[in-house]
């Protein structure tokens, strides 16, 4: 039992997080909008992966950690703006664009866009620097996936 307890106190420390890049800012904000509405569930966690599989060519199981990597990021960050800061101090204005219409398409996994979800979008697309114009259309062709 002392063992035990002495084991737990010198347990390695988890390794620190990486500066979010585009890639992981984009899955972070994934992850945020996922569960601002307290209900992280199967379907949006199988969309975030899929979405992450899709726009940077990842298998599943790479896909997957990737998004764990994600959880934890977006568990540390304070604020949304500064995700959405990297993704707009990093990649095109299409890229940017992308990105919206793949956080549209969590907040509509689970059938339902919340409006604690909608103002986690609204804080990244204004830190993108995109317009409500840019929103409306991402959120059409995510209405069409």
């Amino acid at each position: 039992m002392l063992h035990r307890i002495l084991h737990a106190f010198s347990a390695p420390r988890p390794a620190p997080l990486p500066e979010p890049d585009d890639k992981l800012a984009l899955g972070a904000l994934m992850v945020r909008i996922a569960k601002s509405d307290h209900q992280y569930d199967v379907s949006e966690i199988k969309r975030i992966d899929r979405l992450l599989a899709r726009l940077y060519s990842l298998g599943p199981l790479d896909a997957a950690r990737m998004r764990a990597t994600c959880e934890r990021l977006e568990h540390a960050a304070p604020d949304t703006a500064r995700f959405g800061h990297v993704i707009r101090e990093t990649v095109s204005l299409e890229a940017r664009l992308g990105a919206l219409e793949a956080l549209w398409e969590v907040v509509l996994s689970d059938g339902v866009s919340h409006p604690d979800e909608v103002q986690v979008l609204d804080a990244a697309r204004e830190a993108m620097g995109l317009s409500h114009a840019d929103s409306d259309a991402a959120r059409s062709l995510a209405e069409g996936q």
